[in-house]
């Protein structure tokens, strides 16, 4: 069989926990550059500004004076309205961009490991529709 194993059967503890240590480690790493990282979103040329952080939080947004036109405030707030939105979600899309970065190598870490084991079900477990212990009870018409 494999190498992975010793001869008693039982992983070697303390390489699975020195492995989840370091994991650990780099995870709550990744999560403070998140946290202290921030991302901007712009709209209208430059007209308005959005900064979010890593975590997807709203932590400043710009409008510039040249955005208002006092001829037509009703015109000028919606097109304000529409600029702000515009840049909010600008930079909501690179704060996504900078998690998939800093977070993704954890989440395809995950997946493998969830069958990485090469365990797909467990043996003697019923599948949907099944009774426990595999084959259903005998048909008594069937005997008739």
């Amino acid at each position: 069989m494999g190498t992975d194993v010793d001869p008693s059967g039982q992983l070697d503890m303390q390489q699975l926990l020195a492995a989840a240590q370091q994991m650990q480690s780099q995870l709550l790493n990744a999560q403070q550059e998140l946290a202290d990282a921030e991302v901007e979103g712009t709209a209208g040329g430059g007209l308005v500004t959005a900064v979010v952080n890593g975590q997807g939080e709203l932590v400043d947004l710009e409008i510039s004076a040249q955005a208002i036109d006092a001829a037509d405030p009703q015109e000028s707030a919606q097109t304000i309205a529409d600029l702000v939105l515009a840049a909010v979600r600008d930079a909501y899309e690179a704060a996504s961009d900078l998690q998939q970065e800093k977070m993704g190598p954890f989440a395809q870490g995950f997946g493998d490991l969830s069958g990485g084991f090469g365990m797909p079900g467990l043996p003697g477990m019923p599948g949907v529709g099944e009774q426990p212990g595999g084959e259903p009870p005998d048909d008594p018409e069937g005997e008739q």
